[in-house]
């Protein structure tokens, strides 16, 4: 499982560690990612995914999973985040269509 946020795909950095010396070795810079349940008005039910906490705060502030994938342009997510979107919509215009009949 990689390291890397499934909505913003934000991943490890890489930089130095420099001691008092001024000696410099390679170390990584490792994102807070936590496994995250999500509720999906619209799908009906609960969608795990590993997000950073940042994702997890900007999704919260923009109403949930299904308002932050249907706002954000297919350009600023990654593809996992890409199907999810589609399966999001065509959920919402089958439950749009059934309502209208």
């Amino acid at each position: 499982m990689s390291r890397r946020c499934q909505m913003t795909g934000k991943g490890v950095l890489t930089g130095n560690n420099v001691s008092h010396a001024n000696n410099k070795s390679r170390r990584r810079f490792l994102p807070n990612l936590q496994v995250t349940s999500l509720l999906s008005d619209v799908l009906g039910s609960s969608i795990r995914l590993r997000l950073s906490t940042r994702a997890i705060r900007t999704i919260e502030h923009n109403g949930g999973i299904d308002a932050f994938l249907l706002t954000t342009p297919n350009r600023d997510l990654p593809p996992d985040a890409q199907t999810l979107k589609r399966r999001i919509a065509r959920a919402r215009t089958k439950r749009e269509a059934a309502t209208a009949s």
